[in-house]
C-alpha cells in the first residue's frame, strides 16, 4: 500500500522546509512557498500558520519530536560517558534524518544559522530545554579533557538563544548528498565534531569573537 499523499499543512511545511534551506529565511517569499505546492498566492500558506515566523516553528514542531526521541532512545541504549559518545548520539540521529523522504531539515537549520540568531527564537520552548540539558552534558565532558576546561567558554557560550557552536553546513552537505551511508564516514565526522570542541581556541579567533559577539549567529548541528 503507497503511503497517503500529504495534507496541505504538510505539502506547506515540507516546501518550506527545502526552500529556507536552498535560499534562506529573507530569501524565499510566503508567496513562493504557496506557488510550490501549487497555491498562487500566499493565502493557503497564511491560512495555516499566519506568518513566516510561525511557519518556522511548525517546521521545528513537525521535525524536534522523532529527533528528541531517537536521540533518547540511543543515549538509553548506548549510555555515553565521554564527549564522543554523545556526540555520536546527536549525529547520528540528525544524518538519519537525511534518510527521510522528503527532508531537507539539516539544510534548513544551517540556512537558519547563517540569517539570524532571531530564528533559532521560534524554536518550542520544550525543545529549548531539552536541548540545554544535552549542551550541559557536553561541557560536563569538555571539562574532564585534560587541557580543555581553558577554552569551554569560547566554545560553548551561546547565550540562551544561541544553539551549540558546531559546523552545520559540513553536516548538511554530508546529509544532504548522503555522504554519510558508511560507519567509517560517520565516525569520520564524529571525530571531526569531537577536535573541533577540544581544539584551542586561538588569541586571533578570541580576539575576532569579542569584536563580533553581538552579531555571530553561531552555526549549529545540535537543534
Amino acid at each position: 500500500m503507497s503511503d497517503p499523499s500529504p495534507s496541505t499543512k504538510e505539502q506547506i511545511l515540507l516546501a518550506a522546509e527545502r526552500l529556507i534551506g536552498e535560499h534562506g529565511v529573507d530569501g524565499v517569499s510566503m508567496r513562493q512557498i504557496g506557488t510550490a505546492v501549487g497555491s498562487g498566492n500566499n493565502s493557503a500558506v497564511l491560512y495555516h500558520f499566519g506568518s513566516k515566523e510561525s511557519l518556522i516553528r511548525a517546521i521545528f514542531e513537525y521535525r524536534l519530536p522523532r529527533l528528541r526521541e531517537r536521540r533518547a532512545a540511543l543515549i538509553e541504549e548506548r549510555r555515553p560517558s565521554d564527549l564522543r559518545g554523545w556526540l555520536e548520539c546527536q549525529i547520528r540521529v540528525v544524518l538519519e534524518q537525511s534518510e527521510q523522504q522528503h527532508s531537507h531539515y539539516m539544510t534548513f537549520v544551517a540556512s537558519l544559522s547563517q540569517s539570524s540568531v532571531q530564528a533559532f527564537r521560534q524554536q518550542p520552548r520544550r525543545f529549548v530545554t531539552g536541548q540545554r540539558e544535552f549542551d550541559d552534558q557536553l561541557r560536563a565532558c569538555l571539562l574532564m579533557v585534560e587541557g580543555a576546561a581553558a577554552h569551554v567558554p569560547a566554545r560553548t557560550d551561546h547565550g540562551p538563544d544561541r544553539p551549540y557552536c558546531c559546523d552545520a553546513r559540513a553536516c548538511a552537505g554530508a546529509a544532504e548528498n548522503r555522504f554519510c551511508r558508511s560507519n567509517a564516514e560517520l565516525t569520520n565526522l564524529v571525530d571531526c565534531s569531537a577536535g573541533f570542541l577540544e581544539a584551542p581556541v586561538s588569541s586571533a579567533t578570541t580576539a575576532a569573537l569579542r569584536e563580533a559577539r553581538a552579531d555571530v549567529a553561531h552555526q549549529t548541528l545540535f537543534v
